[in-house]
């Protein structure tokens, strides 16, 4: 699974990170789920008055999908005889 970080600047200076977005090929059934909650996500973030610096998209993800969704994105291949 690969994974990409997200780091901006607010309005009022402050910056924010956003780590742990998984990254999906476009024909992939979940990405169209994923663009869009993480747009909805940043609106959240810029919404709030006094923001975290650091926000896992995954703990967020966790807490919104349903398990079979959630394990279905962040899958983890299992490498036979820790190859």
């Amino acid at each position: 699974m690969l994974l990409k970080s997200l780091e901006f600047k607010r309005l009022d200076g402050q910056k924010v990170k956003i780590v742990e977005i998984p990254v999906l090929e476009e024909d992939n059934h979940y990405y169209f789920l994923i663009q869009i909650r993480l747009q909805s996500f940043l609106t959240k973030l810029h919404s709030l008055k006094t923001p975290q610096q650091v926000y896992s998209f995954r703990e967020y993800l966790k807490k919104l999908l349903k398990w079979p969704d959630y394990e279905a994105i962040f899958q983890s291949t299992i490498l036979k005889h820790n190859a």
